[in-house]
């Protein structure tokens, strides 16, 4: 289950407030203050599902944390689709390291029986967007160093089958899963590597126009505007590509590089119409590959992370399982 934040201390009165998103995340002019999502737990050997987990250091300013299924004593070197995964968090909150994420990984790399590399960015405010877009780029790029069983990671280059390669992300971490998928098809990835799907899950997209969903609950929506302009200082607003993949001037979402996509949305979630949204506009693009769009009856936003157990975050799980197997 997901950790529950802490009672955050009173507001300073000698430092300016930027941006608050009680009892989460407090942003100063001068510090941050973070109440949840920054919790650290070891990489470890799940007893439950035999799941595998380990750290490796990418960069200087970039890590991942691996999760390996455990493997079939017939089929010791047996090759697994690869997910490349970016958390969410608006940009600014959660870790790879988080036991949430930790739990979540051992679970679902267990049920869809993948090779999970859980990245660990940089954060805003204190390195601005697009920093994480960056840090996520030089992730996958790691990754797909190990096509052809080279590179210094044994997991990746004895057992990841990078022609079954996804990226994926809830929230925020589906922005960037979109992104970096974008990137890639404008100036492709080395040793021939191909995004054969994405997966997004409740994405954070904003935009100027009104949405049905946004009515659902508008001090979230107002404060989701506020996050962005806080993350992304240079940002030109909510028609800003980087948060409105679809607004004129924004780069064809028909130049997406992978195959299949396959977008989760809340039926009680703000952000439900942006994601519809992103189905929608993906699929008149003229963009060739296959869409997929599944929806949570009555779930809010990350309600999976928060409720693991439910049948809906169950039934969701299966559905992303799915799609990676096929």
């Amino acid at each position: 289950m997901a950790a529950v934040p802490t009672a955050p201390p009173p507001a300073s009165a000698d430092d300016e407030i930027v941006y608050e998103s009680m009892p989460c995340i407090r942003i100063y002019k001068n510090r941050v203050e973070r109440y949840f999502g920054s919790e650290f737990v070891a990489a470890s050997t799940d007893p439950a599902t035999g799941v595998v987990s380990r750290d490796r250091t990418i960069s200087p300013e970039v890590s991942a944390r691996l999760y390996l299924p455990r493997l079939d004593a017939d089929a010791p070197a047996a090759k697994l689709p690869v997910l490349v995964y970016y958390h969410g968090g608006g940009f600014c909150l959660g870790s790879a390291f988080n036991p949430t994420f930790h739990a979540y990984f051992n679970n679902f790399a267990a049920l869809a029986n993948v090779l999970v590399v859980s990245v660990e960015y940089r954060l805003a405010p204190e390195h601005p967007v697009p920093a994480a877009y960056a840090d996520s780029w030089e992730a996958l790029a790691w990754a797909v160093s190990h096509v052809a069983g080279a590179g210094d990671e044994p997991w990746l280059a004895d057992h990841a089958d990078f022609s079954r390669l996804y990226l994926g992300g809830e929230s925020a971490g589906a922005n960037i899963a979109h992104h970096i998928a974008m990137r890639a098809g404008a100036e492709g990835l080395a040793h021939g590597a191909k995004i054969h799907g994405l997966v997004m899950i409740h994405p954070y997209f904003l935009g100027s126009n009104k949405v049905g969903s946004d009515d659902l609950d508008a001090t979230a929506r107002e404060s989701l505007g506020s996050l962005w302009r806080v993350m992304c200082p240079a940002t030109t607003g909510e028609d800003d590509p980087l948060i409105n993949p679809f607004v004129d001037g924004a780069p064809g979402l028909e130049a997406l590089a992978c195959g299949r996509v396959l977008v989760c949305i809340g039926e009680g979630d703000v952000l439900r119409d942006r994601g519809r949204l992103y189905y929608d506009r993906l699929r008149a693009s003229g963009w060739s590959g296959e869409a997929e769009i599944w929806q949570a009856p009555g779930k809010g936003h990350t309600f999976h992370l928060l409720e693991p157990l439910c049948d809906q975050a169950v039934a969701q799980d299966k559905v992303i399982s799915e799609f990676l197997k096929r």
